[in-house]
């Protein structure tokens, strides 16, 4: 009996189940994501900013019922006249740390969701990489997934509490929602925005994303990789500017 066509299609729907699980920010399911954008038009140098986020997502269970889900990210970054004539910065950028309370199955009606507190990690390693200040605040994300769809948004909102007093106080407001379309050969279409509201400068920052991932396996390890471009709908005056590249490399592993 020739089973190869059988194996093929459990194969694929396997990966099309993590496919699934990827489009959802508080699933079971550990990842470590590496993302890199280049955004362009800072200031009235037209400035350059190249930035890989490092971003490892970690489900723990706490009982049959709950889950915690810890999402960090790590930027690295390089950059050039991004504040006029500014030079040249390299190095490691503030660190985000959120944790989501999240019930392990959906609502009756399908509702997805999670919950948590978010800090700021003041871990620049140059005052133009980072804002100097530990920041802390809330996350939630909402979402539900039907058939082959992904419609949802993850917001959080952060206060500086501590650090140095010479850096201006952080009140800022992050916005994600997100729709995402998988086939059964494990490709996802996905459309976002990751915008930005600060509060003290009273200006938005609007990226919108669109971007195609195919989940694969190198060997017996499953990977996404991604591939997109950014238009900056809003920017503050000295801020990026345009269309800009997105690639992205995601490990999974699955539990």
């Amino acid at each position: 009996m020739d089973l190869t066509g059988t194996g093929a299609a459990l194969a694929q729907d396997a990966n099309a189940e993590l496919a699934k699980k990827l489009s959802n920010p508080v699933s079971s399911l550990i990842s470590v994501p590496f993302q890199f954008n280049y955004d362009r038009g800072f200031g009235p140098n037209r400035g350059d900013r190249k930035t890989l986020d490092i971003q490892p997502v970690i489900p723990f269970s706490l009982n049959a019922d709950w889950n915690i889900i810890s999402r960090t990210i790590v930027p690295v970054i390089w950059q050039h006249d991004i504040a006029g004539p500014s030079g040249y910065q390299s190095g490691l950028g503030d660190i985000t740390q959120s944790f989501f309370i999240s019930p392990t199955q959906p609502t009756a009606g399908g509702i997805i969701w999670g919950a948590g507190p978010v800090f700021l990690l003041p871990t620049a390693t140059d005052d133009l990489l980072g804002g100097g200040k530990f920041g802390m605040g809330l996350t939630a994300v909402v979402l539900k997934q039907e058939g082959a769809w992904t419609i949802g948004a993850l917001a959080n909102h952060i206060w500086s509490v501590a650090g140095r007093g010479d850096r201006s106080d952080i009140s800022v407001t992050y916005l994600q929602p997100f729709i995402a379309y998988r086939t059964s050969d494990a490709w996802t279409f996905t459309l976002n925005t990751e915008s930005t509201y600060d509060w003290k400068a009273e200006r938005w920052s609007v990226p919108i994303n669109v971007q195609v991932s195919k989940l694969m396996k190198f060997g017996e390890q499953p990977v996404s990789l991604t591939a997109g471009v950014r238009y900056w709908a809003a920017a503050p005056k000295n801020g990026p500017h345009g269309w800009g590249p997105r690639v992205g490399l995601t490990f999974l592993f699955p539990t």
